[in-house]
């Protein structure tokens, strides 16, 4: 059997990821990237060009915060974390992916005689 391609991110889906991989701890930019990935079983792809407006766009927002600090092949690296307002914001999404999975999931088990 081939192997399955990795599929992009379907929109407005990476802030969600994003504080999802940094709910489990601190981590680097590239360290975000490669946290979704494995996370997915690297049947997601994410692209450097879409993470940092990302991270950047949570950190204004208040979502994340970030301090430098120095990565494991010594480089100097911006660290994120989740705030508390991002805890927050993780919860809320989480509900509305869930609850709207679930609607979309009724749509595509929908059969003839429930048209």
């Amino acid at each position: 059997m081939a192997q399955e391609k990795p599929i992009d991110l379907l929109q407005g889906t990476l802030d969600l990821l994003i504080l999802k991989a940094v709910s489990l701890g601190p981590l680097h930019g590239y360290g975000v990237l490669l946290r979704i990935e494995q996370l997915s079983g690297e049947k997601l792809v994410i692209q450097q060009g879409s993470l940092y407006p990302a991270l950047y766009r949570l950190e204004h927002q208040g979502a994340i915060a970030s301090e430098w600090g120095e990565s494991e092949n010594n480089r100097k690296a911006k660290y994120y974390r989740l705030t508390r307002a991002g805890r927050e914001l993780l919860n809320a999404e989480t509900r509305k992916w869930n609850r709207m999975a679930g609607i979309i999931g009724g749509i595509l088990h929908a059969t003839p005689e429930e048209a």
